[in-house]
């Protein structure tokens, strides 16, 4: 557990850039990005991708902005990622719900677009995230939440190295159905072990010559001193 003797509240999060090896963070602005994040994330085919999201489904590229900009303007902070390679836009998230006297935030509206999947870039860019919220922001406690219908979502944070914490049974009500909301956390005593593992499977001698992984990430968590 951190010290507590001299907390004091926090910032709330803001907008910010941050380039890493793979992948590139940068705010939403609706006239830079709402095309090109649209066709990222599949266009017409948005709709699958953001099926556990709890807006949607959108015909245009316009309503998806309209949804991130009544965000924004609630205190949430969308993120846009680049590749570094191509510059190209290859998808999202968010930092949202937070909590600046506690210390307490959740990144969520988590979309990667089909270049971004299963590639460095989507393990880079949440681990840029999370160095954000607790380097830059001093922030104690990190939350993913999702459906817990969302099976990917879920294998996604536990190797993130999110902590399961429990499901929320009839959490809310979502597009005029049940949500039982899987609830996941990593805190900053858990950090420095944590970017340590982020770091050593990031690093380019971890990916032989046809780019796939020498050592898994949770590998690398367990071997991380």
């Amino acid at each position: 557990m951190s010290d507590l003797s001299n907390w004091t509240s926090r910032p709330a999060p803001e907008g910010f850039s941050v380039t890493g090896r793979y992948v590139m963070i940068e705010p939403f602005r609706r006239d830079v990005h709402e095309a090109a994040l649209w066709e990222a994330m599949g266009g017409p085919g948005i709709n699958e991708l953001i099926r556990y999201f709890p807006n949607g489904p959108y015909d245009a590229p316009g309503q998806l902005s309209d949804w991130l900009d009544a965000n924004i303007r609630a205190g949430m902070v969308v993120s846009i990622f680049r590749s570094r390679r191509t510059g190209e836009i290859v998808g999202m998230a968010s930092l949202m719900r937070a909590d600046p006297a506690n210390g307490v935030v959740e990144v969520g509206s988590v979309a990667h677009g089909a270049a971004m999947a299963r590639t460095p870039m989507s393990t880079e860019a949440h681990y840029l995230m999370a160095r954000h919220v607790f380097e830059a922001l001093g922030y104690r406690r990190y939350e993913w939440k999702c459906h817990n219908d969302n099976a990917p979502s879920k294998v996604t944070a536990v190797r993130l190295g999110f902590t399961l914490e429990g499901v929320f049974r009839q959490h809310i009500v979502s597009k005029g159905a049940n949500r039982d909301t899987a609830w996941f956390s990593m805190i900053d005593g858990e950090w420095p072990a944590l970017k340590r593992a982020f770091e050593a499977w990031l690093d380019p001698f971890n990916f032989g010559p046809d780019g796939q992984q020498v050592v898994r990430l949770e590998d690398m968590r367990q071997a991380a001193p």
